[in-house]
């Protein structure tokens, strides 16, 4: 038969347990190599992101033009920029989070 100190009483079963103690345990452990290569990760797509983004936008510049499409060259280059800050944010989070 099981002791009575391991079964939990009613009043402890009820109780709910604080956030704060379940997002430590959730957390876990993270190795330093682990951020680096994670943060590195973010970082070098975003990079690439950007460099192939423009590329290819300055590839379709005449059909861009051409197509008198309510979104220019300007606001095409601010979504590529946009989104490699984006990642670029994440991949610096990352590394000290």
């Amino acid at each position: 038969m099981a002791k009575d100190k391991d079964i939990p009483n009613l009043s402890v079963l009820n109780k709910p347990e604080r956030l704060e103690d379940l997002l430590k345990e959730d957390r876990g452990d993270d190795c330093v190599p682990c951020r680096i290569v994670g943060g590195g990760a973010f970082l070098g797509l975003a990079a690439y992101s950007y460099i192939t983004g423009q590329q290819q936008l300055e590839l379709q510049r005449a059909k861009i033009l051409a197509s008198k499409s309510p979104f220019g060259m300007r606001s095409r280059s601010l979504g590529i920029t946009g989104i490699s800050l984006g990642l670029a944010w994440l991949g610096i989070w990352r590394l000290f989070k």
